[in-house]
């Protein structure tokens, strides 16, 4: 099996992280070598707190940077991550060489009443500013090879999308059930 960036983007709240870790979860249990990438983990870890737009685009460039060194040796990367601008889902396309991009589509309400850490309140009463889909834009996929909407279709739904998707791309055996 080739390696894959599998890059899930969408709104915060949207179930980017939850559709990822039934995938992972999934691809382990066919024996697939599988990294997840989400976006509070990793930041965590690198401990970056600039969530400006030039902090927002170096981290992402070193997350593609990450995933296409995994993937080159194999591993299917989930990459999970709001990503709200096209060019750096572009420069991610560009740097890995197979690549698919997920936009795990919810309206900003559904994303709002999800929202279990109170952010989208938070970015609402002007505690947190440049808030993704409150004062700062996400732009929308333009050509995702996956949309999944998670308002309209259970999760499980939405991660038989994902493989399927990447059954039919060949990232994994048409045989292969999971």
């Amino acid at each position: 099996m080739k390696g894959v960036t599998v890059w899930f983007t969408g709104l915060p709240c949207c179930g980017k992280t939850t559709i990822a870790k039934k995938v992972k979860s999934r691809l382990e249990s066919i024996n697939v070598d599988v990294e997840l990438l989400d976006g509070d983990t990793v930041r965590g870890y690198i401990k970056n707190k600039d969530f400006s737009k030039e902090g927002r685009n170096k981290h992402l460039r070193y997350i593609a940077l990450m995933a296409k060194l995994l993937s080159k040796r194999g591993v299917v990367v989930l990459c999970s991550f709001v990503s709200p601008y096209r060019e750096n889902r572009d420069f991610a396309r560009e740097l890995n060489e197979y690549f698919v991009e997920v936009y795990v589509k919810a309206p900003l309400e559904v994303c709002m009443k999800r929202d279990v850490k109170g952010m989208y309140k938070k970015a609402l009463n002007g505690e947190i500013k440049g808030f993704t889909g409150v004062d700062d834009p996400y732009e929308e996929p333009e050509n995702p090879e996956l949309v999944v909407e998670t308002d309209k279709e259970t999760v499980d739904e939405s991660v038989d999308k994902v493989f399927d998707k990447l059954r039919e791309l060949g990232y994994i055996d048409e045989q292969v059930e999971a």
